[in-house]
């Protein structure tokens, strides 16, 4: 089985790229990656690799074509939308060509579960989108995604993580570095809950869904610990070597100083995964707060291998 992964240096295709070189020989992995050092990188690990870029359709688009598993999970915040909804285009454009030719194909796209919005009771993957303005622009994406669905031809996925967890990146990478600083910064009171997710449980699912022939629509993933933001702070700061400072920003000043993104930080969801975990997915770690001395040491082996 031939598989297409973008994003495979960032946060979440690297987890993804991990778990799919750890499953061996029956995954052919082709890597997308924007510069010949970073696909020599690919290589060394057992991937192949193609240097392209998502906003130039004609330096990927023979590659997706060549392909029967295409896992999205690419997003440059500096490019922002328009270069994903190219590179979707892009991608399944790719995948009709193949379904022409009568060959099969699986599309897997990297969302969020920040286009619920609000969640205060818990939301499965049938609950109405309600995106903030940070995220306005995905479920026009998600839609394009669903819609290009065809039965035995092209199945498509879209997949909403809960904030990521794993390393050195990421959200809650960023709170164990402040912590380390001695200064947390949270928007809001804190009493707002995040659905999160560890990386390698999140990598997993993306190969559960490529497994299994029948998956198709919308999958949530996250541990379902909701847990709320000043209780995973707490839980950082009481294993930091200096006993950080919390400082909890009002929303308007943090618009200020972050705008759109203060907005999803702030949101308060509860989620749920019910699709995912029917797949027989069951996350191994279900909790931030009670994992730090792990995250911590995660956090610092990979600071260390950057």
């Amino acid at each position: 089985m031939r598989i297409l992964l973008t994003g495979a240096t960032g946060y979440i295709g690297s987890a993804v790229l991990d778990a799919l070189l750890r499953h061996g020989p029956e995954h052919e992995v082709c890597a997308l990656v924007r510069t010949p050092a970073k696909a020599e990188r690919m290589k060394q690990r057992g991937a192949q690799a193609v240097v392209a870029d998502l906003l130039a359709p004609e330096s990927y688009a023979a590659a997706a074509e060549a392909c029967d598993i295409v896992v999205h999970a690419a997003y440059d915040p500096k490019a922002g939308p328009a270069m994903d909804r190219v590179a979707v285009h892009t991608l399944l454009s790719a995948l009709g060509r193949r379904a022409v030719a009568g060959h099969a194909s699986t599309f897997i796209y990297t969302s969020g579960v920040w286009v619920l919005g609000n969640t205060p009771t818990p939301a499965a993957e049938d609950v109405p989108v309600r995106p903030i303005p940070h995220v306005e622009w995905r479920p026009a994406v998600e839609q394009a995604v669903l819609d290009s669905h065809r039965d035995g031809l092209i199945r498509t996925i879209v997949l909403r993580p809960g904030i990521v967890y794993g390393g050195a990146r990421g959200i809650i990478g960023d709170l164990l570095k402040d912590a380390n600083n001695a200064l947390i910064r949270v928007v809001g009171d804190g009493t707002n809950h995040w659905p999160c997710v560890y990386d390698r449980d999140l990598a997993d699912l993306y190969l559960r869904l490529i497994a299994h022939p029948t998956a198709a629509g919308i999958f949530h993933a996250n541990d379902e610990a909701d847990e709320r933001v000043d209780a995973i702070v707490e839980s950082v700061a009481r294993y930091a070597k200096t006993v950080p400072d919390v400082r909890h920003m009002p929303l308007e000043e943090a618009r200020a100083k972050m705008g759109g993104y203060a907005d999803a930080l702030a949101l308060d969801q509860l989620v749920r995964s019910p699709r995912a975990r029917a797949l027989g997915w069951a996350p191994t770690l279900h909790s931030v707060a009670g994992n730090v001395a792990r995250l911590l040491e995660e956090f610092r082996t990979a600071r260390e291998a950057a």
